[in-house]
């Protein structure tokens, strides 16, 4: 086998490994999520709000990497089952803020049995998965930059 051929092997794809490892970690999370009624991408935009309410849509986008055309539907969503609130902001009505409500901030800490929840049922150790959280930041920044 040539050298070209065995660099498009499936298995030696970097694209391939973090889409299979995705799915696969985001499938974990699932059973854990829908109790609360969010799905993973919900979840994220959970994340972010908890740790940094309020937000304008345009710095949540920023903040997850997600365009707005996609963060929309999921905000919406969010609105509709009473976890968030979107509204003008008053000084510039341009922009659109994105608030938890009370009950978005009490599923706060039902939210944190996940985390831990994840790594046990990951059955890797804490020290494996910050690694793998570095180098995958790493690929992040690598990708991003290689986009501009």
């Amino acid at each position: 086998m040539s050298d070209m051929s065995d660099a498009l092997r499936l298995e030696r794809q970097v694209c391939f490994a973090l889409a299979v490892a995705s799915r696969g970690v985001i499938g974990v999370y699932r059973p854990l999520l829908q109790p609360m009624g969010l799905t993973h991408p919900q979840y994220l935009v959970m994340l972010a709000l908890w740790e940094r309410a309020p937000l304008s849509v345009k710095e949540l986008s920023k903040l997850l990497q997600l365009d707005p055309g996609t963060l929309s539907p999921l905000l919406k969503r969010l609105e509709a089952i009473g976890y968030v609130r979107r509204r003008r902001d008053d000084q510039d009505e341009r922009v659109l803020m994105v608030t938890l409500t009370p009950e978005g901030r009490r599923l706060r800490s039902e939210a944190e049995r996940i985390p831990p929840s994840v790594v046990e049922r990951l059955g890797m150790d804490m020290e494996e998965l910050q690694e793998l959280h570095r180098s995958l930041t790493r690929v992040i920044d690598a990708a991003n930059g290689a986009r501009h």
